[in-house]
């Protein structure tokens, strides 16, 4: 690997802990996130002649944290300011790499200090997403079924908030944890599904996006033992993870569900997420769990309970009402008393105007359409899913559907 690439490569895995170990020093995510980028820079002039350091990320936190304390020096706050951070920084050997599966104090606090109540909760999460996730605001705007302008402008706005109101850079306790927890989560939530369904670019699945939020989730349920919502979010992404390998083939084309081997899902992360459920609450991400759990139970396809996942969209609707919950009840309802009976209820859900260029309505749609015998219909759907899709795979994948028929 040259050393450009070498670069890149470590920022985007090391990229959200510099900005928390940074964020520490100048407890603004602001300007954390621009000295993060200046060490990226140093980094791309210097490699490529001295050669990568043996130990990258620590490389690139060091030449941040350095310059962090500079900015700091500079201020007419120094004083103030270093004694807070503790003088021996100046002096701080490179950090060690964090163990396989740890994640350090500072990345909690930046989540934590991301989903601040004075942020709305739309830039709580876009703003989390981008420091924490690396998700650019193309990839928020479309988890978001936002325009990227507006996503662009709520990150740059909650930065400011944040600076104005000078948040602390803190794990909150008490009443403070809760308010924000619902915040943490959903960014979490948002972190794995477009690890596990990428929205753009040539791979359909992102796993170090996966394991990033998996341990997060991990993490909270430790901080937070007696919060039921918790161990659902952790239980629903264990069962999702569970199945990552099989979710593409030799060549990282996509593999529907009813064609995965499911003698090659990972039975240790389906025990854990059973065991969670033990700790599950009866919220969103709890019904969510619930209904990964019945894939996971499921030894053939044809074994799925489709019939109780159908009633638990159906509480999931009740608890939640969005449109892309409803599509989901519909294609369970597919399932348990046939497409004839679904088709109706996704008929229903091309006119909300936030599925206008949501790719898996015209493919769902698409999907019954040819099990209902309407072949040139369903053609015309999955052309149409295709042309909506950013994902190079997912689009192949209607293609090849769209062909076929």
């Amino acid at each position: 690997m040259d050393a450009a690439r070498a670069v890149e490569t470590v920022f985007r895995i090391e990229s959200a802990r510099i900005i928390a170990g940074v964020t520490r020093i100048v407890r603004d995510v602001g300007i954390a996130e621009e000295i993060a980028q200046d060490a990226l820079v140093t980094a791309l002039e210097q490699w490529p002649e001295s050669g990568v350091p043996e130990r990258p990320g620590a490389w690139l936190m060091a030449t941040a944290k350095r310059r962090a304390i500079d900015l700091v020096r500079r201020k007419e706050t120094y004083a103030r300011k270093l004694a807070e951070v503790g003088r021996t920084l100046q002096d701080e050997p490179p950090p060690a790499e964090p163990a396989p599966g740890d994640i350090d104090d500072d990345l909690l606090r930046l989540i934590f200090t991301a989903c601040h109540p004075v942020l709305a909760t739309e830039a709580r999460i876009a703003l989390t997403l981008r420091l924490v996730g690396g998700l650019t605001t193309q990839e928020i705007a479309r988890a978001f079924l936002a325009a990227e302008s507006t996503v662009a402008q709520r990150i740059v706005r909650a930065k400011r908030t944040l600076a104005k109101a000078a948040v602390p850079f803190e794990v909150p306790y008490g009443a403070d944890r809760q308010a924000r927890l619902s915040s943490v989560l959903e960014v979490i939530y948002l972190v794995f599904n477009e690890g596990y369904a990428a929205t753009s670019g040539d791979d359909l699945v992102r796993p170090a996006l996966c394991e990033d939020a998996l341990r997060l989730a991990r993490v909270l349920t430790a901080l937070m033992p007696q919060e039921g919502e918790a161990h659902g979010l952790a239980a629903l992404l264990e069962f999702q993870a569970s199945r990552i390998a099989t979710r593409t083939g030799p060549d990282g084309e996509p593999v529907l569900l009813a064609d995965q081997n499911r003698a090659r899902w990972n039975r240790l992360l389906i025990a854990r997420g059973a065991r969670a459920m033990g700790r599950a609450g009866s919220g969103p991400y709890s019904l969510q769990a619930a209904i990964a759990g019945c894939h996971a139970a499921a030894v053939r396809y044809e074994d799925t309970d489709w019939a109780r996942i159908a009633v638990l969209y159906g509480r999931l609707v009740q608890l939640t009402p969005s449109p892309v919950v409803e599509l989901n009840r519909a294609v369970a309802v597919s399932m348990a008393d046939g497409p004839a009976v679904a088709l109706p209820l996704v008929d229903a859900l091309t006119r909300e105007p936030a599925l206008n260029s949501y790719h898996l309505l015209p493919s769902v749609r698409g999907d019954l359409l040819e099990r209902l015998g309407r072949p040139g219909e369903a053609r015309a759907e999955f052309e149409r899913a295709a042309s909506l899709t950013r994902n190079e795979r997912e689009r192949a994948l209607l293609l090849r559907r769209a062909a076929r028929l």
